[in-house]
């Protein structure tokens, strides 16, 4: 029985970004189909956070084209395209003078939804991010941890129900006890709601644990695209193919941290 194919996402067609006479992506082709969690592993400047930002059209492409569900972004309307996309960053964004219920609930009060139909869905998603919404919804984000303020980050990317969610290192500052429990129940929400999710990292074990895909960027280049078994299998040595230095280095820090934990 042939698997059916899903549809695609998000499509780059040699897109290459240059900002200050300086290339930051260098001839990115690939495409994310829907309802994978795609993750772009890779070392500090190596392109990912650009390249996540091609896709809301923060940044403009130099050359190429990204696709949004087949038209390119540069034919969207801006804020039409951004409300098909939720946007989660490692410092949440939450407008400090609003309420929990208020972050939440914005992109619904933009889009013309009732007050209740708006308060119904922000209590649904604060219960399914972990919050308890009779005692959180009236909080200033000033009187939450930074694991509640990520929460809510997520719930306020979720509310107004886009296809497609890019996260920016979401949960890289905090503890790591917090930073196992957000990755374990946005994994479970993913795998619940069937978002298209694009996860940027440095962490090869947060990669390694979200993700259907690793797509390993280094200097401004989509260097490997795979699945975990393949991407193991691309970093170890073989006579024919040289792995990436990046690959190898990688594993060998998720090899480490394996052993030291026994």
């Amino acid at each position: 029985m042939i698997e059916q194919q899903k549809p695609i996402a998000v499509e780059f067609r040699d897109v290459s970004f240059s900002r200050n006479h300086r290339l930051l992506v260098s001839h990115l082709n690939f495409s994310i189909s829907q309802g994978e969690a795609l993750v772009l592993l890779g070392r500090s400047g190596s392109g990912k956070t650009t390249t996540i930002k091609l896709i809301n059209r923060l940044f403009t492409p130099t050359q190429g084209e990204v696709l949004f569900d087949g038209t390119p972004t540069t034919r969207w309307n801006e804020i039409e395209l951004r409300r098909n996309i939720g946007y989660v960053i490692q410092e949440t964004g939450l407008f400090p003078h609003f309420t929990v219920e208020d972050n939440v609930g914005l992109v619904p009060s933009l889009l013309g939804w009732q007050s209740k139909q708006i308060k119904m869905r922000t209590y649904a998603l604060l219960h399914m991010v972990g919050l308890d919404p009779e005692q959180f919804a009236r909080r200033y984000p000033h009187e939450l941890s930074g694991g509640q303020k990520q929460r809510v980050g997520v719930a306020r990317a979720l509310a107004a129900d886009p296809p497609v969610l890019l996260m920016d290192e979401p949960f890289g500052a905090l503890d790591p006890i917090t930073r196992l429990e957000l990755q374990q129940e946005f994994h479970r929400l993913q795998q619940e709601l069937g978002k298209t999710v694009v996860f940027v990292t440095h962490d090869i074990q947060e990669a390694f644990f979200l993700a259907s895909r690793i797509g390993l960027m280094s200097e401004g280049k989509l260097v490997l695209l795979a699945t975990k078994d393949e991407f193991k299998q691309a970093s170890q040595q073989r006579a024919s193919v040289t792995p990436h230095p990046d690959s190898l280095a990688f594993l060998q820090c998720l090899r480490s941290l394996q052993e030291s934990l026994w």
